[in-house]
């Protein structure tokens, strides 16, 4: 496991701050109980920033006929939806909502050719609000497979998130399961799939990006 370059500067500027706050209560606050407590509660806060950061190394799933979770988290969404935005088609939606205590990096769910790639500025309403996928800060990445295939899957800012990050352009090749982006702090992934896909996973069902195979192309 290391630590994903998305953080390196949130964690120096993190540890700066607590640094600097444990100095000054050790010269200024006479209590000792005090600076034990902002002692234990920077070392908590530091850690939990660790840990969102963190990329742990995996075994990647690589299978053509699949389509991989892009992210870590819980699904919280499977349903037919009229999709507007490029594919103007009825396809089946799979959203994974990523806690702040979930991996942050996203994945490629497929392989094939960056068809169509946008950053929309928006609100930050929570990430499981229903109209998140359309009103929040998101990307929306389409990626065409060599059987044709339209994969498209939006990365969504949530209430706390204020960054999204991606490494995709238009017309760039990809492979299945390749970091495409991060999104720091809490948020979700939707996965938009051909209606008849064969879908592998149930509401509740905790995902492994990179790894879980969320639906099987025909």
């Amino acid at each position: 496991m290391y630590l994903h370059r998305e953080g390196f500067a949130t964690i120096l500027i993190a540890s700066i701050v607590l640094i600097g706050i444990n100095y000054l209560s050790d010269k200024f606050i006479p209590y000792a109980l005090i600076k034990s407590i902002l002692v234990i509660l920077s070392l908590a806060v530091f850690v939990i920033i660790l840990q969102f950061f963190r990329n742990p190394s995996r075994q990647l799933t690589q299978d053509a006929s699949a389509i991989i979770a892009p992210a870590d988290g819980k699904v919280v969404v499977i349903e037919k939806v009229f999709e507007k935005e490029f594919l103007n088609a009825e396809c089946m939606q799979i959203s994974i909502f990523m806690s702040p205590f979930n991996v942050h990096v996203n994945r490629n769910p497929v392989s094939g050719i960056v068809k169509y790639f946008k950053y929309h500025k928006g609100k930050y309403l929570v990430a499981w609000h229903p109209k998140s996928s359309e009103l929040n800060e998101r990307t929306t990445t389409v990626i065409e497979t060599e059987n044709g295939d339209k994969i498209l899957f939006r990365q969504i800012a949530g209430a706390l998130a204020r960054r999204i990050c991606w490494y995709v352009k238009e017309g760039q090749p990809v492979k299945q399961a390749q970091e495409m982006g991060f999104i720091k702090f809490g948020s979700r992934v939707d996965v938009f799939v051909p209606l008849n896909a064969t879908i592998n996973v149930k509401i509740g069902e905790k995902t492994s990006g990179g790894q879980t195979i969320i639906a099987k192309l025909k």
